[in-house]
C-alpha cells in the first residue's frame, strides 16, 4: 500500500491551501449576502474561520461560528441541511473538475486562545518562562 505523503509532519500542500481559501472566501460571501433561502441561516451572522481540504480535494471541512458563539449547533444543522445549495453556489466561482463535499464543524479557535492565555497567566507557568536555562530550582 502506498504511503500518503500528505499525512504527518508535512502538512497541507499549496494547492490544498489555495482551494481552501477560495472556498472560505466564497462561503463567507454567500452567507453574508444571504443567498441561501433558509430562515435559520438568514437570521444569524456566521463567521467562516478556516476551510481544510483533504489531499485529493474531495472534502472541505469548514470551521464556522455564529457571531457571539450562540446557537452554534443550530448553525451547523442549518448549514448541513443546505450544503447542496451551498456547493452549487460555491461551484460557480471555482474552476475544479468537481466541487468538494462540504462538512461543517464548530470553530473552537477562540476558546483555545482563551485557554492558552489563561495558562500563560498562571503564576507557575510565568515563573517557568522567566527562569533562565540551566536553573533547575
Amino acid at each position: 500500500m502506498a504511503k500518503n505523503r500528505f499525512q504527518g509532519k508535512d502538512g497541507p500542500n499549496t494547492r490544498q491551501l489555495r482551494v481552501g481559501e477560495v472556498i472560505r472566501r466564497s462561503l463567507s460571501e454567500i452567507l453574508q449576502r444571504g443567498e441561501v433561502h433558509d430562515p435559520d441561516l438568514q437570521s444569524m451572522s456566521i463567521t467562516v474561520g478556516e476551510v481544510r481540504m483533504t489531499p485529493d480535494l474531495s472534502i472541505a471541512t469548514c470551521f464556522v461560528l455564529p457571531l457571539g458563539g450562540k446557537d452554534a449547533d443550530l448553525a451547523i444543522e442549518a448549514l448541513a441541511r443546505n450544503k447542496g445549495e451551498l456547493r452549487h453556489l460555491i461551484s460557480k466561482g471555482m474552476k475544479l473538475k468537481a466541487t468538494p463535499d462540504l462538512r461543517f464543524r464548530i470553530d473552537d479557535m477562540y476558546d483555545r486562545l482563551d485557554q492558552t492565555r489563561a495558562m500563560f497567566a498562571d503564576d507557575r507557568v510565568a515563573r517557568d518562562i522567566a527562569a533562565e536555562p540551566g536553573d533547575e530550582d
